[in-house]
């Protein structure tokens, strides 16, 4: 498995019907979820006062980390950063 620190910023126009905005964020809500249960997305964090997150996932590669963050209903209105991450050697297991 590999791990992966995304930082996600989330801008979602003023203008987009409230409807669509309302129905798209509970598909993100739902669709984040299941990647929790599932192992993969194993840490959220809110970055206070914006839109914003800190993510950790463990995922096969990168490969596959780019088909989950492709499929989150809010992609289109993200700027995602990520970077790999490697185990540290002073890390006590």
């Amino acid at each position: 498995m590999a791990l992966f620190h995304v930082r996600m910023d989330v801008n979602i126009p003023k203008d987009l019907d409230p409807q669509v905005r309302d129905e798209t964020i509970a598909r993100e809500k739902a669709y984040s979820q299941e990647l929790q249960r599932e192992g993969k997305w194993v840490e959220i964090w809110r970055i206070a006062g914006e839109y914003s997150n800190y993510s950790i996932f463990d995922v096969a590669d990168a490969d596959e980390l780019h088909d989950i963050l492709w499929n989150l209903p809010l992609f289109g209105y993200m700027k995602c950063t990520v970077t790999a991450l490697a185990r540290h050697g002073s890390k006590v297991d």
